[in-house]
């Protein structure tokens, strides 16, 4: 370092104007220096490469069937069917994946692992060719970060290491599109623009990139003119637009309504400030990580909330006020942060804002802008002290980054499997109504369904609008006998969501039992009013419809039934039924023998088909059904 930068430093110049040299991918120590970062973050997530699926996995993975439907792939890109939000990359790199290792989790975990490892690798060439000191600390401390296992440990969030690669390759391009001055740039800016693209198809958040693009241009003190602008706009536009879609998505397909939803601007302003130093706090001391956190209470009434924001605002004056003398890092490094965590602050209400308004891999990529301050500044001060500090400065790089690495082992426990993860995030968040009702999951797939009763009522106990535990509750008393109690808490779940199909299909299985047909039927109307394509309710309002004398009304559900689902051999039976109380003989016998061509052990439908052939007089056809019903009968166990 010349002694013009030396005393810059020594002044407490700009971060930035110590300049680090651009990484020579063909060096040998850059590829030492790149196989210890991999080798380092793979090992450190050792304990995720077995790892089972957690949470809402299934819905992604093990229970999506657009990863095996034959038109799963144009299903994925271009309708509503997707089980959660538009991401429609991360759902094709699903769907590849379960055609090469089906769904053994051990792929999937490692996949994420290996694009963990590549995001790292971006942010060092990334900090590199912008000349921000200590680029591989900066990666190192991101690849290791505890904050991060959230994001690579669970399957689901592929969204965000996906997004992360792809957001990384934009901005590399972009800074090469600036720094290019023929017309070469161009594949650049072209390049940049396609992956911001994959970036937004594979997370939303992403929208974020064109006030990076500017952060870029201010950081290395390039003229923001219109000609700058102009080249932004396209990747404005492209953000607007994926933005519009997730917000219409999660309103109205995701359910994102509702008083829970209904925050006053004032609070969402408390929410985001509080949020940011929630983040701040948790790079800085990650110690006691959760995987939900407890959602706070804002009332823009309490002056205390208000001290969040007024903290806020201090920090952002010190670093606006210091800027000629900190340089342009600082304020590069905050605006980022902010600017990359705010679609997830507040201002706009997320469908999982109704467990916490904070989560640890809402800041994957917006930890990177403290993370490279830190290095920076870190790297920095022993460029000032000079060589003979260079002992020193590798034990703390080491000690800095073991710590990180054995944090963020420890915290991979956690992810291991679906039992584990609810029960440590009990432990450090009793209050959590959602750990208590996945829990109680858990316990009734084990058929420990009094203690699985206990967990549903502490989550209603903490939250008692929680619909889907009124629901889950309920599917629990009827294995208990409670009939009476279950219909109950069908009733609060609907009262809370009236929209939900599974509860009002339940609900009206429980009131045929109990004698309350005509209740039932507007339960199994409502169903097919959420769902028109519900094959079983159809099946199932006939069976009613038949009991109360519509026989006409219960044939057109059992046709619409069998239209959906021509195997549903319930269905064949049931009609056959109905046909035969209406005298329509030879339409029973054909769907009797469709029962039999689909299950051809119903002996209900085998003795029925023997009766009617005897009044026909094929009395050899009959007694043949008779003797298969009388076979059939005899095996079963008494």
């Amino acid at each position: 370092m010349s002694r013009r930068s030396q005393k810059k430093v020594r002044r407490g110049k700009a971060v930035h104007n110590v300049v680090a040299p651009l990484p020579r991918f063909l060096a040998w120590e850059n590829w030492l220096w790149g196989l210890l970062l991999a080798a380092a973050t793979v090992l450190v997530y050792q304990r995720v490469w077995h790892a089972g699926y957690i949470w809402d996995d299934d819905v992604y993975v093990t229970g999506n069937k657009l990863l095996t439907a034959p038109d799963g792939l144009s299903r994925i890109w271009f309708t509503l069917d997707s089980p959660s939000q538009y991401f429609p990359l991360v759902y094709t790199s699903f769907r590849l994946e379960h055609a090469l290792w089906g769904l053994h989790p051990e792929g999937y975990h490692w996949v994420n692992i290996l694009l963990h490892v590549g995001n790292a690798l971006l942010v060092w060439r990334l900090l590199g060719v912008l000349r921000v000191p200590g680029p591989w600390l900066a990666a190192a401390i991101f690849a290791l970060h505890p904050v991060q296992v959230e994001s690579v440990a669970w399957i689901t969030e592929r969204k965000n290491v996906l997004m992360g690669l792809f957001f990384l390759l934009a901005l590399l391009a972009w800074v090469k599109f600036v720094e290019t001055s023929s017309r070469q740039r161009w594949k650049y800016y072209g390049l940049a623009l396609v992956c911001y693209a994959l970036a937004l198809f594979s997370k939303t958040t992403a929208c974020t990139l064109p006030a990076a693009l500017l952060l870029v241009l201010w950081l290395k003190e390039t003229r923001i003119n219109w000609r700058r602008l102009v080249q932004i706009l396209p990747f404005v536009a492209l953000g607007i637009g994926m933005g519009l879609v997730t917000l219409w998505w999660e309103r109205y397909h995701q359910g994102t309504q509702g008083e829970l939803f209904e925050i006053g601007l004032p609070e969402r302003f408390l929410v985001a400030s509080r949020a940011l130093w929630f983040y701040a706090e948790t790079l800085l001391w990650p110690v006691n990580l959760v995987f939900s956190y407890p959602r706070w209470t804002i009332s823009a009434g309490n002056p205390l909330d208000y001290a969040w924001l007024l903290a806020t605002a201090v920090v952002a004056a010190v670093i606006y006020f210091a800027r000629h003398r900190l340089g342009r890092g600082p304020e590069v490094a905050a605006l980022f942060f902010v600017a990359t965590l705010s679609p997830v602050l507040g201002f706009i209400m997320l469908y999982t804002f109704r467990y916490s308004f904070v989560a640890d891999h809402y800041q994957y990529l917006a930890s990177i802008g403290p993370l490279a301050l830190a290095a920076a500044g870190i790297t920095s001060a022993f460029d000032v002290l000079g060589k003979r500090k260079r002992f020193l400065e590798g034990a703390l790089y080491g000690a800095l980054l073991v710590s990180l690495g054995l944090l963020s082992w420890r915290q991979c426990a956690m992810y291991t499997d679906s039992d584990t993860l609810w029960w440590t995030t009990l432990s450090k968040n009793p209050d959590s109504w959602m750990a208590h009702n996945n829990i109680a999951i858990s316990l009734l797939q084990k058929g420990r369904v009094e203690e699985a009763v206990a967990h549903y009522n502490k989550a209603l106990e903490l939250n008692p609008g929680y619909g889907e535990a009124h629901y889950n509750l309920a599917n629990s008393l009827l294995r208990l006998g409670h009939v009476e109690e279950a219909v109950a808490h069908y009733e609060e779940a609907l009262a809370i969501n009236p929209n939900n199909a599974p509860a009002h299909y339940n609900l009206a299985a429980v009131l045929v039992q109990t004698g309350r047909m005509d209740a039932a039927i507007d339960h199994y109307n409502k169903v097919l009013e959420i769902d028109p394509n519900h094959a079983a309710a159809h099946n199932n309002l006939g069976a009613v419809l038949g009991r109360v004398g519509r026989a006409e009304e219960a044939v057109a559900q059992y046709v619409k039934a069998l239209e959906l689902n021509p195997n549903n051999a319930e269905a064949h039976y049931n009609l056959g039924n109905t046909l035969l109380q209406m005298g329509r003989m030879d339409e029973a016998i054909a769907h009797y023998n469709e029962t039999l061509e689909l299950n051809p052990n119903n002996a209900a439908a085998h003795n029925k088909l023997s009766n009617i052939l005897r009044q026909m007089g094929r009395t050899e056809e009959a007694d043949a059904h008779l003797q298969k019903a009388l076979e059939i009968d005899r095996r079963r166990p008494h």
